[in-house]
């Protein structure tokens, strides 16, 4: 994950499940409901650490911002919104409290001034044990007589909401809570016993938790409230968290290889590691929730609220050993919990590496062979390299083999496949499209003072000048959409699939007294001169997909730096592929029409669509076993009806353990077993095979794969 000879960083990570050995959980003692929180104090490092990374904010990031009162206030609102983002813990007033420090954080920062930072803070944990104090004793003395028979309903999207002005306010927000968790357990086919003793133990943990809180949390929690005013990417790492990123960064892996954040009580999944043990399950997605953990066949231990470190500690553990977490779908706020097991393994290199495949394309009564090579991460041996050694791994040198393979296998076309591909090295992103370009530039880089750097491909050999399509997605980023840019700008081949991430900012590590700072100090440029960052590549043909834009990508996160353009790093010449685009579009059109996997796509995409947007739900238990069983109803005629056009056997239920159809077309990896049904043609791939052809046959009738 980063460019050799230096520290920038390609990809943004949170954690990384990494390190073998599950790190024992220190006894919490038992807090009493009611126990007042005793207030953290800040302490010298801090100060000494604060002045360090707004030294580094102001003179390195590539925002040029001034330590001034719009800052502060930006500052303030930011805190607030990682604090309590759905209103449901501070008062009015103490937000009307919190007013006296709207433009005076700026000063604070500036001499290291912890104390208001940690007033903020202790009033937000004053609250959560307030609020967690008075669910407990809902639970002991009221909750054994809800009721679930009356029309009451819970509003889950409260970034809106008004403050409450009342404690009697939020006791009845957090009645409703209770309510919703409780029924949630009911649908799931608990007992009501089992349902109090569970969420008693969840919300005393923590009640237990919020005791124990250090300086260090507060301050993180701060000092990232003053990052993300800059960019997301930026980012402080107390001395704990820096070793989880650095674990991360070492391309040594063992665990389940995901990478995690919090968000609000939840544990959310950010992404999954090419090649490790949750992608090759197959059973674990982006923007799941982890709510709770279990080694082997031990009991499960509810994770709701929990520290995202002390989920880490929880869900590492030695190779070959299984780990079962239950977990929420990120499509539906109340979808059924879901347990699933994943072993433990590390990642490795060779399982991160290119693959290739030949898909057969039937073309009138001619059958077509294009060949496909899979690049799941730019990667390179770099100790390999180093020690000189002859035979060591980067994608460029595997993708070079395989593509001479593919040549001596008579393939007619090329696909380069960068669905999921999150990133990684630069320079092999470079020396990648040096096998499929003359020499020229590849990637511009902007610094913050303004100076650009224009990276080139310097070897006139072209490996490969036949037809090429590269296929992408909205996970494919960084170093992914510096190439797939570069094959775009080139007019070099296709660029097919979905709008990309949009990661186009580079950042650096930089140390500080305590921790590390996470700096984002200049942006890329494609050779036509516009930037990667936000926007992404846009495919010159798109697919349906089932990413959802607004929660996936650098446009769904807040600050996101700007899309923009600088100068073009080389004049773009006539570009063979524009001329084409509405034919190719119109065939391509034609063709889906009636695809019964690109149907399904793009039904199931509004039907998660539809659910998604309601955000408030019913508290009576009928209604919502009739709102579940008509959402699996709904879905189960989706993928039958997709089944039934293509001949294959329907379904009589829908279960927890069966993978979607469509996982493999949105980049996800199955385990194959010798039992297993045999696996369904790709249809995405297939279709990018057709387009291939289509522009084959309309640039010459003859024209082939070619060295």
């Amino acid at each position: 994950m980063k460019q050799t000879g230096t520290r920038l960083l390609i990809s943004v990570v949170t954690i990384v499940l990494a390190l073998a050995g599950v790190q024992a959980q220190a006894s919490i003692p038992e807090i009493k409901p009611g126990t007042p929180f005793t207030p953290l104090e800040p302490t010298r490092e801090e100060a000494i650490t604060t002045q360090q990374i707004m030294s580094n904010l102001l003179r390195g990031h590539y925002e040029r911002k001034r330590l001034n009162n719009a800052l502060s206030s930006e500052v303030l609102d930011t805190l607030l919104d990682d604090l309590d983002s759905t209103h449901s813990y501070f008062l009015a007033s103490d937000i009307k409290e919190f007013e006296q420090f709207r433009n005076h954080l700026d000063e604070a920062l500036s001499r290291g001034d912890m104390k208001p930072a940690f007033y903020i803070y202790n009033r937000f944990q004053q609250r959560i044990s307030e609020r967690l104090s008075f669910v407990i004793t809902e639970l002991e003395n009221n909750a054994a007589e809800f009721k679930f028979d009356t029309q009451e309903t819970l509003e889950l999207d409260r970034e809106e909401a008004p403050w409450a002005t009342t404690t009697a306010e939020l006791d009845n927000l957090w009645r409703k809570r209770l309510k919703n968790s409780m029924l949630n357990l009911r649908l799931a086919g608990k007992e009501d016993k089992d349902i109090l003793e569970l969420l008693t133990k969840r919300y005393q943990n923590q009640l237990n938790r919020v005791h124990q809180s250090r300086p260090v949390d507060a301050y993180q929690t701060f000092m990232n409230a003053v990052t993300r005013t800059f960019d997301p990417h930026t980012q402080y790492f107390s001395p704990r968290n820096s070793e989880n990123f650095n674990i991360n960064m070492s391309l040594s892996l063992q665990g389940i290889g995901a990478v995690l954040q919090t968000e609000d009580e939840h544990t959310k999944v950010v992404r999954l590691v090419p090649g490790g043990p949750a992608s090759k399950a197959g059973n674990l997605e982006p923007e799941d929730k982890i709510i709770g953990v279990a080694q082997g066949d031990e009991d499960m231990v509810d994770v709701i609220g929990w520290r995202l470190d002390e989920v880490v500690d929880l869900i590492r553990g030695p190779k070959s050993s299984t780990v079962r977490l239950e977990i929420l779908s990120g499509e539906v706020a109340t979808a059924e919990p879901k347990t699933i097991s994943i072993v433990r393994d590390e990642v490795k290199l060779e399982e991160q590496s290119a693959q290739k495949e030949v898909i057969e394309i039937q073309d009138g009564k001619e059958t077509r062979r294009i060949g496909v090579i899979d690049i799941p991460t730019f990667y390179i041996d770099f100790e390999g390299r180093m020690n000189n050694l002859p035979d060591y791994r980067s994608t460029t040198r595997d993708v070079r083999r395989l593509v001479n393979e593919l040549l001596d296998e008579k393939v007619d076309g090329l696909i380069i496949d960068l669905r999921s591909n999150g990133g990684g090295s630069l320079e092999e992103a470079i020396n990648l499209t040096g096998l499929f370009i003359p020499t020229g530039p590849v990637v511009q880089v902007r610094g913050a003072r303004g100076d650009v750097d224009v990276l080139r491909d310097r070897d006139p050999e072209v490996l490969y000048a036949g037809p090429l399509t590269v296929l992408v997605n909205r996970l494919s980023a960084s170093a992914s959409e510096i190439f797939a840019g570069a094959v775009q700008d080139y007019g070099r081949g296709l660029v097919i699939g979905g709008q990309t991430f949009g990661k186009g900012t580079v950042q650096s590590l930089r140390p500080l007294t305590e921790g590390q700072l996470k700096i984002t100090q200049a942006k890329f440029y494609r050779v036509s001169g516009d930037s990667t960052q936000n926007q992404g590549v846009i495919p010159d043909i798109m697919f349906p997909s089932l990413f959802d834009k607004e929660k996936i990508g650098e446009s769904a996160l807040e600050r996101a730096l700007p899309w923009d353009t600088i100068k073009p790093a080389r004049e773009v010449s006539s570009n063979p592929i524009r001329s084409k685009l509405s034919r190719l579009k119109e065939l391509h059109e034609a063709r889906i029409s009636d695809n019964p996997d690109f149907i399904f796509v793009r039904e199931q995409k509004a039907l998660v669509s539809e659910m998604r947007e309601k955000t408030q739900v019913s508290l009576n238990e009928a209604e919502r076993r009739a709102e579940r069983e008509e959402n699996d109803e709904r879905r189960l005629a989706l993928e039958n009806k997709r089944r039934k056009a293509k001949g294959l056997p329907v379904l009589a239920s829908l279960d927890n353990d069966e993978a979607d159809s469509t996982e493999k077309s949105e980049g996800a990896e199955e385990e194959k077993t010798d039992d297993s049904e045999e696996e369904e043609p790709d249809a995405m791939l297939i279709e990018a095979g057709n387009i291939l052809l289509d522009y084959m046959r309309m640039s010459s009738p003859g024209m082939t794969a070619q060295r």
